[in-house]
């Protein structure tokens, strides 16, 4: 078995990495590391959970530190473009931890908190920058970030980076990067919008695949529950009655509709949480805290919003509404079932999201078993060939679409606090001078009960995130 050892990483890391308690290397991490110890570029398809953070981080790391520069003001060395702040905070943590004792600055600048603060760090000099787009481009315009030192350039989560409609602030960044530069992609999926990325931004990559591409992880023990739209909230409430299910990451279409359902289990004396777009970058730090300690029972959340949750002992996923792209599906689901234990991802599907339900099935390339031994099992819904298919509109754009799963009416949750800087109204200038000129409360893991499924599986070897 590869240990970290073999991967010719420096002594400075690997003894970070030990301090962590992590000795062998998740199957992305194996294979993309020394390729990009060696200055290639690398495409990594990988689903979240995979531990793709540290495969990009130790060798930025290893690059900067063997470089030695000092940091310069404004002019970042590397640079990690992330979807949302969650995934940017968390990159941000992760290469501080891992460079602990190397001489590297790191910060992350994103929508939703202070821009005097971040511009404060800029100015200070900086070595690796990890940025959401729309901010990027926000402190670019305004001469704060200046790419003219980048010597590496990752983009993360790209399909959804994409999907959230910031190609042209990725096109803009890319525009200002040195020609001559390493550069490293990764997602879970490959649709055409990403392949074209890959071919104008990427000089010959070494392509490193962990999974197939839009498939499910298998120790996850997939469910669907047919039921029709006004009983979803009941049943939900059905299944949480069984406390064995300990730490549970609900998903809903609409910011309204999370918080709707997070207002019906709380009457119902369950501590739930929600995540959404609307809420206060403080507020959604909040609520990730409650959850990751054990507090919060019950994470609910968008799409959008939970990019970026990186929480231990997630035991099941429940869909409250199902995603009309099947690759977010497999997005949702991955938040179980993280460093070798098993989980259970619970489907609800109403008889207007049946066709959303056999895009689902066509993508992961099997059909998920039924559960019909619940109280609200509606057959309608079962019987439904999914041949009509809903009107709601895309799903994660903003404006009042159609649709109302989980009680909302919003379009969905759009953006995650930072939006594409070619959306009207959003990025407003707000020009000033500078002065200067690990997750805890770990539960046993082990759903069980009526929709509990299997008992769960063994842990796996600890691995770098």
């Amino acid at each position: 078995m590869t240990k970290f050892t073999d991967l010719g990483l420096d002594k400075p890391i690997l003894k970070a990495i030990q301090a962590e308690g992590y000795d062998t290397p998740t199957p992305i991490q194996a294979k993309a590391i020394p390729h990009l110890i060696a200055g290639k570029d690398v495409l990594g398809i990988a689903q979240t959970g995979t531990g793709k953070t540290a495969a990009f981080a130790l060798p930025i790391l290893q690059k900067l530190a063997q470089i030695n520069g000092k940091p310069m003001k404004f002019r970042p060395r590397a640079l990690v473009l992330a979807p949302t702040r969650e995934l940017a905070a968390q990159i941000e943590a992760s290469v501080r931890t891992y460079g602990r004792d190397l001489p590297i600055r790191q910060t992350a600048v994103f929508g939703g908190a202070s821009l005097r603060n971040q511009v404060r760090q800029l100015e200070r000099g900086i070595d690796v920058l990890i940025a959401t787009p729309g901010r990027l481009v926000d402190l670019m315009n305004q001469g704060f970030v200046k790419l003219d030192q980048v010597e590496v350039f990752v983009l993360d989560e790209a399909d959804r980076m994409l999907d959230m409609g910031f190609i042209h602030d990725v096109k803009k960044i890319a525009a200002q990067l040195p020609t001559v530069r390493q550069t490293a992609l990764f997602s879970a999926t490959m649709p055409k919008t990403v392949s074209r990325l890959v071919d104008d931004m990427m000089h010959e990559p070494v392509q490193v695949e962990v999974a197939p591409r839009a498939t499910t992880v298998e120790r996850i023990e997939q469910k669907v529950h047919f039921v029709t739209k006004s009983d979803k909230r009941a049943l939900l409430s059905v299944i949480l009655e069984d406390e064995a299910i300990e730490r549970v990451l609900v998903f809903t279409r609409t910011k309204h509709g999370a918080d709707r359902v997070t207002r019906h289990l709380e009457q119902r004396g369950i501590i739930a949480t929600a995540l959404h777009g609307n809420k206060t970058q403080s507020a959604r730090e909040k609520a990730l805290a409650s959850f990751r300690s054990g507090r919060a029972r019950v994470l609910v959340a968008t799409d959008i919003a939970a990019r970026g949750i990186d929480v231990d002992g997630v035991t099941h996923v429940i869909n409250f509404d199902l995603p009309n792209e099947p690759e977010s599906y497999v997005h949702r689901i991955g938040r179980t079932a993280r460093a070798g234990a098993e989980g259970i991802a619970i489907s609800f599907c109403d008889g207007e999201e049946r066709a959303y339900l056999r895009d689902i099935e066509k993508t992961i390339r099997q059909s998920i078993d039924v559960d019909e031994e619940h109280p609200y099992h509606a057959q309608a819904a079962a019987n439904d060939t999914g041949e009509t298919r809903p009107n709601r509109g895309r799903q994660h754009r903003g404006g009042k679409g159609g649709g109302n799963g989980g009680g909302g009416n919003g379009g969905g949750n759009h953006r995650n606090g930072d939006r594409p800087t070619s959306q009207p109204g959003e990025n407003k200038k707000r020009h000033f001078r500078p002065q200067n000129g690990k997750p805890s409360g770990k539960p046993s893991g082990k759903p069980s009960g009526r929709f509990g499924g299997k008992q769960g599986g063994k842990q796996g070897g600890k691995r770098a995130a």
